[in-house]
């Protein structure tokens, strides 16, 4: 059995979909057990036989440091110790957001953390008490996700889009789209991998869509098949801007591209390439 924690955002969603496709017993649970009261986890758990728990839950908001450090930290922290107790293993989704964004090449899962900002802090900060109290826990960090259910990038792109005569996208961030489909299901293969007998070696693994490009290119290619598909109904430009024109809460790393040969040798599988893989999530949405 597998329990997925924070079962009504993007990923969670899509990892209870992925695990029924796979045939893997899963439960759910979002806001209604608090996962900083340890007494409201093991009430959850008791009596389900939970092999697995995978961690979605998240806060991003950079002005409310208290509630990341309560949920990414905390939260976290007491998650890991349930597992540990009761003999499971645990998958804890992370993000690029740990590093500083200052490299050159792709990151690799023993390069040094540097966030620069709140939510990054909390989430490198609930990888290392996840580490340190389950010993049957991997942290998974990915990049850049985006999917069907929730807000993000591509939602507010093809929203725009229909709007607006142009829009203005910053051009000197790059990373790695990710569809949060092909990320759920990497994570159902790799339970099924792992509960097939094969040792999988605990700690960090990287995992977004293969190949890379800058949010205003990730842009142009939503509007150019977005209108192939008629998701996208009118003319609109989309015309590049630096990061100082358009200030955000949390900064965004510069260079977020996260390198993926682990979770791939572990796996003996490639990561779908994030042009073909908007072009698939773009057309299941197409009227």
């Amino acid at each position: 059995m597998v329990w997925v924690i924070g079962d009504k955002g993007m990923l969670g969603t899509e990892l209870s979909l992925a695990l029924e496709k796979a045939g893997l017993g899963h439960v759910g649970s979002d806001r209604e057990v608090d996962i900083t009261d340890r007494v409201a986890l093991e009430g959850f758990a008791e009596g389900k036989r939970i092999k697995w728990m995978a961690n979605c839950a998240a806060y991003t908001a950079e002005d409310e440091p208290e509630l990341c450090q309560r949920l990414n930290v905390e939260g976290a922290a007491e998650i890991a110790k349930l597992a540990e107790r009761m003999g499971a293993g645990l998958i804890h989704i992370s993000t690029d957001y740990v590093f500083d964004g200052n490299g050159e090449r792709p990151y690799r899962e023993d390069d040094e953390t540097n966030p620069a900002g709140v939510y990054g802090r909390t989430k490198r900060d609930g990888e290392l008490e996840v580490l340190k109290n389950c010993k049957n826990s991997f942290v998974m960090r990915t990049a850049w996700l985006y999917g069907r259910h929730g807000s993000n990038f591509v939602h507010t792109m093809v929203r725009l889009m229909n709007e607006r005569e142009s829009v203005r996208v910053v051009d000197d961030q790059r990373g790695s789209p990710t569809w949060a489909k092909d990320f759920a299901e990497m994570i159902a293969a790799f339970i099924r991998v792992a509960d097939s007998g094969k040792n999988m070696s605990p700690g960090v693994y990287h995992y977004t869509n293969e190949g890379d490009v800058t949010w205003r290119e990730f842009a142009q290619a939503i509007y150019e098949e977005g209108r192939r598909l008629g998701v996208i109904t009118k003319d609109c430009a989309v015309i590049p801007c630096a990061t100082e024109e358009y200030p955000t809460k949390a900064r965004r790393p510069a260079y977020s591209v996260l390198d993926k040969t682990k979770i791939k040798d572990a796996l003996g599988m490639k990561a779908p390439e994030w042009k073909a893989s908007l072009r698939k999530f773009l057309s299941e949405w197409a009227p």
